[in-house]
């Protein structure tokens, strides 16, 4: 009785998410099963509009709505949180290289910012007060350094890419006092720097020294310009401090 009604249950849901494939379980009226995708898919195609309204702008509405379709129909979730279904939607939309590359960094972009707003990552221990060069500077759990190939904080309706750009998007993204999430630009050296202390435990001078190797200059050459940089990022509570020891 059990596997009967899981099986039941299992060619339901196919048949929901995409009906053209799957036919309804016997017993059923396709009709009724039809209110319930409505239901469905309705309601996801509202949430995914919501949290990502300048790709649902940016799109065709058939193309948007052929894209909501497949992720419904074919697209796995690893989580069963609505708050968590934008994360799967950005992870569909990499995945899916017969689109405009600017989709998925749009997509990303526009996500990036939810995420921070609903983060609940604790900072990680630090001392405020360590040296940012000797010791090891940290990080905040709510700053993200981001490269993108498309200039995604122009992307709209009225300014669709043909190619993307010359040089990468930069981007610090922080969520700061008041749980506001702020965009920034970042020029090279400040993103590089971000990302190593995102990548690896270093310390400031070490960082400073894999960076002037990386443009090929004397550490010496980078070091005050590097020293001031990690200090306006501890004013902004981008870098937290060092770690302890």
């Amino acid at each position: 009785m059990a596997d009967a009604l899981r099986e039941q249950q299992l060619r339901m849901a196919g048949h929901i998410r995409d009906p053209q494939a799957n036919p309804p379980p016997p017993g059923i009226d396709a009709r009724r099963l039809a209110v319930y995708r409505q239901l469905f898919f309705g309601n996801l195609q509202s949430l995914l509009a919501g949290s990502f309204p300048v790709l649902h702008a940016s799109l065709a509405a058939t193309h948007w709505q052929a894209l909501c379709e497949d992720f419904y129909a074919n697209h796995r979730c690893q989580t069963p949180l609505f708050t968590e279904v934008g994360g799967e939607w950005v992870g569909y939309l990499q995945g899916r290289t017969d689109q405009p590359g600017w989709v998925a960094e749009l997509a990303h972009y526009e996500w990036v910012e939810t995420a921070l707003l609903l983060s609940d990552a604790a900072e990680p221990e630090h001392d405020p007060e360590g040296n940012l060069l000797e010791g090891v500077p940290v990080l905040s759990s709510l700053a993200l350094p981001l490269a993108y190939a498309w200039p995604v904080s122009h992307i709209g309706p009225q300014h669709l890419p043909a190619a993307a750009s010359a040089e990468p998007t930069l981007l610090l993204a922080h969520r700061g006092a008041g749980h506001k999430v702020t965009f920034s630009r970042l020029a090279p050296l400040a993103h590089a720097l971000l990302a190593s202390l995102q990548a690896q435990p270093l310390s400031g001078r070490e960082h400073l020294a894999a960076l002037a190797e990386a443009v090929g200059v004397a550490p010496a050459a980078i070091q005050a310009p590097g020293l001031a940089l990690l200090l306006s990022l501890k004013a902004q509570g981008v870098v937290l401090g060092s770690r302890w020891g």
